[in-house]
């Protein structure tokens, strides 16, 4: 009887070996070469590019004195927190509370005009918010429209243009899982706190929230990986600067590892990106762990 238990539990994972084989593939196989690579000193071209050799953690002492990698960090972090974790979350989830209490024509205009830019491919929607932030952009035309005066937001405030950039591309995404999540909150709970004199931000705050609580988890852990791993748009509006303004992790491993050649190095602050998004992960996984408690 046991065996034949042991042989059913092992039929049953067969249609899940497909899934796992793709994952090993074409998810750890390259983050275990990343992670190899980072200890040698690979290059794109030259003897290393053909013979690359074991140089332990030289390329992570390197980059504790790189000057350019702390600051890389702290950009990446804001860059995250500022697009993902506070702007399309929070606009994700209020255009979604008001989605949910207009009428269904103005809902339908909005969730299009919202997912519009989101169904974009990113090189196209980069592309887009380069021309509208631009010098002679659409923003400046219509601020000197309106009598005031514009400025050259990718050069004066690169970082403010790629965060308001990744919001307008990614909020769809946030008003997605916030409008679906919002539709299964039950109406007698809200109904009765109405009843008993609670305003709307404490329905909100004491009511709607908590109910929603492993939908707003989710979301953060989902919009912050994908942020982490924002290269295209940021690459088309400033390719990281001016100077190193908005270089992010993923823009200067690239500038390392492809524009100077160094596929070592570059690999090593890939890797630490990698670590940065399990952090992330990690905390998102305990957080929704406590809502099942």
């Amino acid at each position: 009887m046991v065996e034949r238990k042991t042989v059913r539990q092992q039929l049953r994972l067969l249609p899940v070996l497909p899934s796992v084989l793709l994952i090993l593939v074409f998810l750890a196989a390259p983050i275990l070469w990343s992670f190899h690579a980072s200890f040698t000193n690979a290059a794109l071209t030259g003897r290393n590019a053909r013979n690359p050799a074991w140089t332990g953690v030289e390329n992570y002492v390197r980059l504790l004195g790189d000057a350019a990698f702390p600051a890389s960090v702290v950009l990446t972090v804001v860059f995250v927190v500022a697009s993902a974790v506070v702007g399309q979350n929070m606009l994700g989830l209020l255009i979604a509370g008001l989605m949910t209490r207009a009428r269904k024509p103005v809902a339908a205009v909005v969730g299009t005009a919202v997912v519009a830019a989101w169904v974009l491919p990113e090189i196209v929607a980069a592309f887009a918010a380069y021309a509208y932030f631009s010098k002679d952009g659409t923003l400046n035309q219509v601020l000197g429209g309106a009598g005031v005066a514009g400025a050259d937001w990718l050069y004066a405030y690169p970082m403010v243009a790629v965060v308001l950039a990744n919001i307008w591309r990614g909020t769809a995404f946030s008003m997605l899982v916030y409008r679906a999540a919002l539709a299964d909150v039950p109406q007698d709970i809200s109904e009765a706190a109405l009843m008993d004199g609670a305003a709307g931000w404490q329905r909100l705050v004491f009511i709607t929230l908590p109910l929603i609580r492993s939908s707003i988890a989710t979301n953060l852990m989902l919009v912050t990986l994908q942020t982490l791993a924002v290269f295209t748009l940021i690459w088309v509006m400033t390719a990281g600067g001016p100077s190193s303004a908005s270089t992010t992790l993923p823009v200067l491993a690239y500038q390392e590892a492809f524009k100077f050649g160094d596929i070592g190095y570059g690999t090593a602050i890939a890797s630490v990106l990698i670590v940065l998004g399990l952090v992330f992960g990690i905390a998102y996984v305990r957080l929704l762990r406590g809502d099942k408690r």
